[in-house]
């Protein structure tokens, strides 16, 4: 079979009522998500958390009658992915997925064109048996990353070139930060080149630099595509750009701001997949997830996420939304920027200019009969008021809020002026949450700990570092939470002004848990290190 002839996909839905992994209701229920909202059943049973990715790879295994290799639990390293030729790998999908002294075995999201390329494989690994494995095709293209010459490298082809540097130069760097899961793309002027930084994992690393001659071109395209003023160099500019490229769609928030030595850019990409994160991704417990739940299945009232900038609050939100959504429920949000574009949500985008503030908007929304919305943001006290007013009027609202932990997020809403009683009417749940890396699960390994750190009382683990991690030992983000759940006892207490200390004495003595409690938690369980957790939460004073 010639390899350029792709072969048409296996229909999705056969497949899992075949092998037993959902039920013919929820297809049908899926279909219809998909005809209402112009999308697919695979989205549908995805984002809806009917199946996981792995599950749906495994099904897709078992169509093709072969294994299933799941490239993120078992990453291979770039010298094993090098093992077999670029244009060989590019044109049959394949990566090497493992090797011993007698066989090997290559994976492919498409096991029935690699048959050709069985016998060339036998010539480049003689006496060696070799076996085929499916993978998930964005598994597979995050692999191919290892083909890739070093940004430098590549940043100097384009500008010799001399064709569309400016253009070029901006989608390898964009593929590369989104093959590597980058949130942020910060471009920095110095005062003879560029530097280009990424940050993985709420941490910045060195990703390239070019030379600052060809800066003014890609400035200038950017800020063309994001909507600002070219004209325009000691204003600081905000704008949007919808990125497209192959199978690659990306939302990425755009910031500009003069420096030093010119301006520099720094843009947030607003990846994809976290659409499909469910609270178990996000690292919620078992305990908490039902407070959500309980929260969430009321008609009306407040939940609040607080925590600084940067801690995952719009992730929480829409995890949340995304659970809640379905054709039968009216979910409109206000935010600014839009975060992320979820079929069947009406979003609406603060806009200064136009006077569309959180506040007017919110009023809006009101008169649009909805069920839930969704306020990116309480920042002063009439969207305080407007948001409270729509939680006692029949709506259920979520927000997030700027409060160092759940417990003082009451008091700051109260001193912003939002009556006692009208938020303990209305709160039916406060959240506070950070961010922590998590060790890499392929180098990680227990370890002695020191005098301080037995105290702990428990097996600890850290990443050795390695391939797959970029040998920094971490790999991924979690959350840590704190949940304040408000019963009558808080009610009462939220009607006499109290302070952050009083509330969380009570929440403590209601079975609440510190951020640094439920850390310390995720760190006897092996999914981050106590170092990780001491930098973003505070034990308690003893």
């Amino acid at each position: 079979m010639d390899p350029t002839i792709k072969v048409g996909p296996p229909d999705i839905k056969d497949i899992l009522l075949k092998g037993n992994y959902v039920s013919a209701e929820e297809i049908q229920k899926g279909l219809g998500w998909a005809k209402t909202y112009k999308s697919t059943l695979e989205e549908y049973l995805l984002t809806q958390g009917v199946i996981t990715k792995d599950i749906l790879g495994q099904a897709m295994a078992e169509f093709y009658q072969v294994p299933y290799a799941d490239l993120n639990t078992k990453v291979p390293a770039r010298e094993q992915v090098l093992r077999i030729p670029k244009d060989v790998a590019i044109t049959y999908r394949v990566v090497l997925f493992s090797e011993n002294d007698t066989g090997l075995t290559i994976t492919t999201d498409n096991p029935p064109r690699v048959k050709p390329l069985q016998s060339q494989l036998q010539i480049r690994f003689p006496s060696k048996k070799i076996s085929v494995a499916y993978s998930m095709s964005e598994d597979i293209d995050a692999c191919f990353i290892h083909y890739r010459k070093p940004l430098e490298t590549r940043f100097s082809e384009i500008v010799a070139g001399q064709t569309k540097v400016a253009p070029e130069i901006i989608d390898e760097i964009v593929a590369d930060a989104l093959a590597f899961k980058a949130s942020d793309i910060h471009f920095e002027p110095q005062e003879k080149e560029v530097v280009v930084r990424f940050r993985v994992d709420g941490v910045l690393h060195e990703a390239g630099r070019f030379s600052k001659q060809v800066y003014e071109n890609i400035l200038n395209r950017i800020k063309v595509q994001a909507h600002l003023r070219i004209d325009e160099h000691f204003s600081a500019q905000d704008g949007a750009i919808r990125f497209a490229k192959e199978k690659a769609t990306v939302d990425m928030r755009v910031s500009v701001i003069s420096v030093l030595d010119g301006e520099k850019i720094t843009i947030r990409l607003l990846a994809e997949y976290v659409k499909g994160f469910t609270f178990t991704d996000l690292g919620v417990s078992e305990k908490d997830q039902a407070a959500f739940l309980t929260a969430a299945k009321k008609p009306f009232g407040m939940i609040l996420v607080a925590g600084p900038t940067g801690s995952g609050k719009t992730t929480t939100l829409y995890a949340l939304v995304k659970m809640l959504n379905q054709p039968t429920v009216n979910i409109t949000t206000i935010e600014d920027p839009v975060e992320y574009k979820i079929l069947g949500v009406n979003s609406i985008q603060v806009n200064p200019q136009t006077n569309l503030t959180f506040a007017k908007g919110l009023r809006s929304i009101v008169r649009q009969d909805p069920d839930i919305i969704l306020v990116g943001e309480i920042r002063d006290l009439e969207t305080a008021e407007i948001a409270v007013n729509a939680a006692l009027t029949g709506h259920l609202l979520f927000s997030s809020f700027h409060a160092n932990d759940a417990s003082s997020a009451i008091p700051r809403l109260l001193d912003m002026g939002v009556e006692p009683f009208l938020m303990a009417s209305t709160l039916e749940l406060v959240i506070a949450q950070r961010l922590v890396r998590k060790i890499c699960d392929q180098c990680r390994v227990s370890f002695t700990p020191n005098p301080e750190q037995q105290k702990i009382s428990a097996t600890l683990y850290k990443g050795k570092g390695c391939n797959n991690c970029g040998n920094t030992g971490y790999k991924g983000r979690t959350a840590i939470f704190e949940f304040i759940e408000i019963d009558n006892d808080m009610e009462d207490l939220i009607l006499k002004t109290p302070s952050s200390k009083e509330i969380w004495q009570l929440a403590q003595k209601n079975g609440a848990h510190s951020l640094f409690e439920d850390g310390l938690e995720k760190v006897k369980n092996g999914i981050t290190t106590i170092e990780e957790l001491l930098r973003v939460a505070l034990p308690p004073k003893s």
